[in-house]
């Protein structure tokens, strides 16, 4: 691993950081955001607000200028083709800024598994619109009975001519509130073995039989939702790949979805803006009156960031020598998740009893009630995006070579 920029990237990086500066709306600027709260493009773009909708084109608008939507897709896609290392670069520039990212699961899960499995002519409809920022994608996997066991899923969908019929649940769906369009897994041969008769198919979320029902977690917000499908018709081209093979297509879309560098760079400015505040006359007023017993795990924070930052590195360093992440994945992903909720939990201790106000407003509520909200928040992060206890099995076995039990 090598930590250092080469001319190339150095000046690479410089770009990207003077854009950010030039184009990012002052919505989703730093400055502009009190305790931490960050704008969400995907619901700007269909938010009532004007200047949010406004905020979020010309966002995209900036983004698509550079292929920067896309910045991992080939250019003969719409992206901009940047190799293995400037996406890093880009990304560790873009959390630095907390800029929010345009296009969501369309452009990190939907458009590269769309790139190895569709076919030329779903390419050519779902791809430019993605890039646009025209169409927000969701993701259809989980069901009340197949979370974690995704391969148990009992959606079904049923060939009548040149259509499936389909029929079925699904849960935690994020985002299908702002989603224009979603991507799921269906059985589409029920007596198949598990991981066989599963098809990966896409539709427009206004089909007639779909219901988007938000479900409102501890800390009241709707981040996913309930999705029933009651006869929705669904032309079979929509498939992605081979019909029946879909799980095979839907894992490739999951190898896009477990490593990245955000989540360290957004936890140290987490801390960093944590240790400021407990300098200013209100952290003085805010901060428990014996906080220095606590300054040891302030420490172990910031030195977890650092590891979980070098994770993230040595996935980018892999991937840059041609070598493929597996086992190393889950661990960034394992210690990432955790380390998250053990930030939360510091910060709480660090407020005493004014960590129990929970508004973000008056003043009782310390850094605007940002620990408080986020210790609730930080909960399913070691249940979402694959649990800790999945994850440690990849490592058990494929990292470190022990028995299946």
């Amino acid at each position: 691993m090598d930590w250092s920029d080469s001319p190339e990237q150095a000046t690479f990086r410089e770009e990207v950081a003077e854009f950010i500066v030039e184009r990012l709306p002052g919505r989703y600027q730093s400055g502009s955001r009190e305790g931490g709260i960050v704008q969400s493009w995907q619901a700007d773009r269909k938010s009532v607000d004007t200047e949010a909708r406004d905020s979020a084109m010309n966002w995209a608008d900036a983004l698509a200028e550079k292929g920067w939507i896309a910045p991992h897709w080939p250019e003969e896609y719409g992206g901009a083709g940047l190799t293995v290392m400037e996406q890093f670069i880009y990304n560790q520039e873009m959390a630095k800024a907390a800029a929010s990212p345009v296009g969501g699961m369309g452009v990190s899960l939907l458009g590269p598994t769309m790139i190895v499995h569709g076919s030329d002519e779903q390419k050519a409809e779902h791809l430019p619109r993605v890039l646009s920022g025209e169409v927000a994608w969701a993701q259809g996997y989980s069901e009340p009975s197949a979370g974690s066991d995704l391969a148990s899923l009992q959606t079904r969908a049923i060939r009548d001519g040149d259509d499936l019929v389909i029929n079925g649940q699904k849960i935690w769906t994020s985002g299908a509130q702002y989603a224009d369009w979603l991507f799921a897994l269906v059985r589409t041969e029920p007596d198949a073995p598990k991981h066989r008769g599963i098809s990966f198919i896409v539709m427009d979320i206004k089909t007639p039989g779909i219901t988007v029902r938000p479900i409102v977690d501890m800390g009241w917000q709707e981040p996913f939702n309930e999705t029933f499908f009651e006869d929705v018709r669904v032309p079979a081209a929509n498939i992605v790949g081979e019909e029946n093979r879909g799980w095979y297509v839907g894992m490739t879309l999951l190898d896009f979805e477990r490593s990245g560098i955000s989540d360290a760079i957004q936890y140290e400015r987490t801390l960093t803006r944590l240790i400021d505040y407990g300098k200013s006359e209100a952290g003085a007023k805010h901060y428990r009156q014996d906080w220095k017993i606590l300054r040891h795990e302030v420490a172990e924070r910031y030195l977890e960031i650092g590891v979980l930052f070098n994770f993230a590195f040595r996935i980018v360093s892999m991937q840059n020598n041609g070598m493929v992440p597996n086992y190393e994945a889950s661990v960034n992903k394992l210690f990432g998740s955790e380390t998250h909720q053990r930030l939360s939990r510091t910060g709480t201790k660090l407020f005493g009893l004014y960590a129990n106000v929970w508004q973000r407003e008056g003043e009782h509520a310390p850094m605007n009630a940002e620990f408080t909200r986020d210790y609730v928040g930080s909960v399913p992060h070691t249940i979402f995006s694959g649990s800790s206890e999945i994850q440690r099995n990849v490592i058990a076995t494929r990292g470190l070579g022990l028995p299946r039990g």
